[in-house]
């Protein structure tokens, strides 16, 4: 198929991850370019919650083969045992976000709070603080999974969705993010916070294009695996744009835009082949689809283990 179009169509979003063409996966007939510029929006997962926590945590004394029934009880019996205190705290966090309250927020945080992705206490307000003026409606609800003491902490596993619309400025942008993760917790103040899981959409337009994802949930390292991105409705006549996007998690891409060369698809989605890292980390891996009515971007983490 011949280049057909020069056109350029200049669209800006925020993405939950910082954008970069995967390296391994195949272009798709690049008759037409549009360049998406993004930043690091999945930082407010980490204001989410002052909460993170892995969803399924402290399951040690269940047998391996439980059934997923009696793990599910075990995991909401838990939770219900929770200590007041605990539950006070993560309640408090998510009212001090859906009031803006940044100060609010911080002030559960230790001053020597670190994060499993390389944020201090210290940019991860500046982040946060950036990310309510661009979002100003978000709102969190944050749910107790787990928990369990070790020495003078609590280790606390949560859930938190965080849906909202930006500002009018900011193309009516519509926000989608569900965040597991954990957090340490001492004296009242949290001390450490790892995210486990993150998938996060981005929908733009009067009609944006409904999107299944598949994707392994975890990758070894140096793994091959398949991504698609499946629009699950007709198209019709509509052209269809997208790019399938990789990126290493690190502290830097939270806020750092890049551009991204979105290409004209010839199937109703995208259908990669990329490679994992060959050292473990984690990993943000996107798909952007983009047709006449509207945009919908998803991005899930993925992490990487050793062989």
């Amino acid at each position: 198929m011949k280049n057909t179009s020069k056109q350029q169509i200049t669209t800006v979003v925020k993405l939950p991850t910082t954008l970069s063409p995967m390296p391994n996966f195949n272009t798709l007939i690049p008759v037409r370019k549009s360049r998406v510029t993004s930043s690091r929006w999945a930082i407010l997962f980490l204001l989410t919650l002052g909460l993170s926590s892995s969803w399924m945590p402290a399951e040690a004394n269940a047998p391996q083969n439980a059934s997923a029934k009696l793990r599910l009880l075990l995991t909401q019996s838990r939770s219900q045992n929770a200590p007041p205190q605990l539950r006070t705290l993560l309640t408090q966090i998510d009212a001090a976000a859906n009031r803006r309250n940044i100060k609010g927020v911080m002030n559960f945080y230790s001053p020597r709070f670190v994060h499993g992705d390389g944020l201090n206490r210290s940019s991860m307000e500046q982040a946060l603080t950036s990310l309510w003026k661009r979002y100003p409606g978000l709102t969190y609800n944050t749910k107790l999974q787990s928990w369990r003491t070790q020495g003078n902490s609590i280790i606390a596993d949560t859930v938190t969705n965080i849906v909202g619309l930006p500002s009018a400025n900011n193309d009516k942008l519509g926000m989608n993010a569900t965040i597991k993760s954990r957090q340490r917790i001492v004296n009242g103040k949290i001390v450490r916070q790892d995210i486990l899981s993150e998938k996060t959409q981005l929908t733009s337009g009067v009609n944006p294009p409904k999107v299944d994802i598949n994707l392994p949930d975890k990758l070894k390292a140096g793994q091959r695996y398949y991504f698609d991105a499946i629009v699950n409705e007709p198209l019709g006549d509509s052209f269809l744009l997208g790019a399938a996007l990789d990126e290493p998690v690190k502290p830097g891409k939270y806020l750092k835009p890049t551009p991204v060369n979105l290409e004209l698809l010839s199937a109703g989605g995208i259908f990669k082949v990329g490679r994992a890292p060959t050292t473990p980390g984690n990993q943000w891996i996107s798909a952007v689809l983009v047709r006449g009515n509207g945009m919908t971007m998803i991005t899930q983490r993925v992490p990487v283990v050793g062989r």
